[in-house]
């Protein structure tokens, strides 16, 4: 019996496309995956604003489409209210469980590591486009059979005693990014958003729905199973995971963890999201595409499993390590041992109740839920998807940012299985061929996994006879595009942003920390013209809308998205790493113009 369900997709517009002339054109990126890390095809339509274009399309020039963002000249007064630039949460001082508080901001970095910045230029500069970037919301139904909260019994990181709270913190950032009057640098109104992948975090239909209710606005009950009550690993009673409700000494209480009596019950009562007030569009990551980001699909038993009433709770250290050295060594894509494992291990599973909507869904039904019409939200239809790319079986795309920029959406997931990922063939010449067709116009690119991530060429069981390219291979293609202005990205959970020069021009690589580890980050990213023979690309972080400190006794929703916050704060202690360097944050990325 298939677990899979499908979902109406909505019909969209004729195909077109936009060329300006040239004269008046400018030449022109843990779930499983990251938690368990030792370290850090077939063309697709392109997708504009209310038009879509197939990339076999006649070139001749069309009817432009109005674009999500417009150039315009620069305000004089910057937007730093509720950015990093303001303030920050920061541990307070001390041991074991910290409280959050403010601390100052962080600067902006000038960085000139791939052209020498001017004076003079603030006063020059015009905007051509404002975004904000989201990545790694990881929206996690916690009570989901197939989760690998065991894998805490080798890997004191690999479950997080805030994964409950996903979703309000995920509404908290929505709130936050809908309440900027314009961006930090320019002013200028923030044209768009863009999540990079790992929106869901274990490829069931429960937190696809979830997702897109955020996105899009609407009610969420983040729960699955019993409608009465939680049933997981937190109400287990085993010591090896925060009990919040139950005053035993549990590994966590025993680090200053509090009891919060009511906790699980508010965390799965009716949440609202406003939706996003700003178009946004999608990019697919490891956790979206296969269960645990990281099992290719196929595998009949895995299935039943999620949808089934029986979940396993608690694994011996061996088995655990076992398992962990298993998928973060790529030794299983497909979880055959992984089966067999559970299998095995069937009498110690604790009975659950059975729910339909924790089925897997495939690459086409992830597109078909993004063509809902209950999910347009602020649009567009499709949030970058097409009904070509459920047909062909395809997750990239093109869109337009602003007259002068055009944004491409790339799919660098590895269908074979394993977290890292890589690009087919087909998709790698589809992006060629996109960035020569646009080369009068400057162009970003996005993606989940960054270029130091795609090290996983194995095969697409769909396309078996087909190569798989890592990240040095993209790299060197955008490198051979003057057009290209950055590669936005996100997977490694953490801030880091690189300079890559290649044979024809240069492009800076943003990577761009989670949302479900701490900081808990989003970012703004605004690209200038200096007028001085450079652009400047601004970079500016931002967190949820909650309150930095919490109260105990607040569970409501905004409460909740605090405490989702203080308590990733307190799930582990690399949070400086994981937010990079100052140049890795606030920034002006300054390139030379094309």
């Amino acid at each position: 019996m298939s677990r899979t369900r499908s979902v109406t997709a909505s019909a969209l517009g004729a195909h077109r496309r936009t060329v300006l002339a040239a004269t008046a054109a400018v030449s022109v990126s843990a779930g499983v995956g990251h938690a368990l890390r030792p370290t850090d095809s077939e063309a697709a339509p392109a997708r504009i604003p209310q038009t879509t274009r197939s990339p076999e399309a006649s070139p001749a020039p069309a009817t432009p489409a109005a674009p999500a963002t417009p150039a315009r000249r620069t305000p004089a007064a910057p937007f730093t209210k509720g950015t990093t630039l303001a303030a920050v949460a920061a541990p307070r001082s001390g041991s074991g469980y910290r409280r959050l508080g403010s601390a100052p901001g962080w600067q902006r970095v000038v960085r000139g590591d791939l052209a020498a910045p001017r004076s003079g230029r603030a006063a020059r500069r015009t905007t051509l486009a404002a975004f904000v970037q989201l990545t790694d919301l990881h929206l996690i139904d916690s009570q989901h059979p197939l989760r690998l909260e065991y894998l805490r019994a080798a890997n004191p990181i690999a479950w997080r005693p805030h994964e409950a709270l996903t979703v309000q913190g995920a509404v908290s950032l929505v709130e936050r990014v809908n309440a900027l009057r314009g961006a930090p640098v320019t002013g200028a109104p923030l044209g768009f958003a863009m999540t990079t992948g790992d929106n869901t975090d274990n490829n069931a239909h429960t937190e696809l729905e979830w997702f897109l209710t955020v996105m899009s606005g609407g009610n969420i009950t983040p729960n699955s199973g019993d409608p009465r009550h939680y049933e997981g690993v937190q109400n287990s009673g085993l010591p090896l995971y925060w009990q919040p409700d139950s005053t035993a000494r549990d590994a966590f209480k025993q680090r200053g963890f509090p009891h919060l009596d009511g906790f699980l019950a508010a965390a799965i009562r009716e949440v609202r999201s406003p939706g996003l007030a700003v178009p946004w569009y999608s990019t697919v990551g490891n956790h979206d595409a296969m269960p645990l980001g990281c099992y290719a699909h196929g595998d009949p038993y895995l299935a039943e499993y999620a949808v089934g009433g029986r979940k396993l709770m608690e694994l011996s250290a061996a088995d655990a390590t076992r398992l962990q050295e298993a998928i973060s060594g790529a030794r299983d894509p497909a979880g055959l041992a992984f089966r067999d494992l559970l299998k095995a291990q069937t009498r110690a599973m604790r009975p659950v109740t059975p729910d339909e909507r924790r089925a897997p869904y495939t690459p086409a039904e992830y597109v078909r839920a993004h063509l809902d019409p209950a999910y347009t939200g602020p649009g567009p239809a499709g949030h970058g998807y097409t009904s070509a790319n459920a047909d062909a079986g395809t997750q990239y795309y093109t869109f337009e940012i602003s007259d002068d920029v055009i944004g491409i959406s790339l799919d660098t997931t590895d269908p074979g299985g394993h977290y890292d990922g890589s690009v087919g063939t087909a998709q790698l010449r589809w992006l060629d061929d996109t960035l020569r067709t646009h080369r009068e116009r400057y162009a970003v690119v996005f993606s989940h996994h960054t270029s130091k991530s795609m090290t996983n060429t194995r095969p697409d069981p769909a396309r078996p006879d087909e190569r798989r390219h890592d990240g040095d291979a993209l790299v060197s293609l955008l490198g051979r595009h003057r057009n290209v202005l950055a590669w936005v990205n996100g997977h490694i959970h953490r801030n880091r942003i690189a300079p890559h020069t290649g044979s024809a021009g240069s492009f800076w690589e943003i990577s761009t920390a989670s949302h479900v580890e701490f900081p808990q980050l989003a970012r703004i990213i605004e690209l200038v013209d200096n007028k001085d023979g450079s652009l400047s690309i601004h970079t500016t972080l931002v967190e949820s809308a909650a309150p930095h400190r919490t109260d105990f006794t607040d569970l409501s929703q905004t409460g909740l998205a605090s405490l989702y916050r203080e308590l990733s704060a307190n799930a582990r202690d690399d949070g400086p790493r994981l937010s990079g360097d100052p140049d890795d944050r606030n920034t002006e990325l300054v390139l030379k113009k094309g």
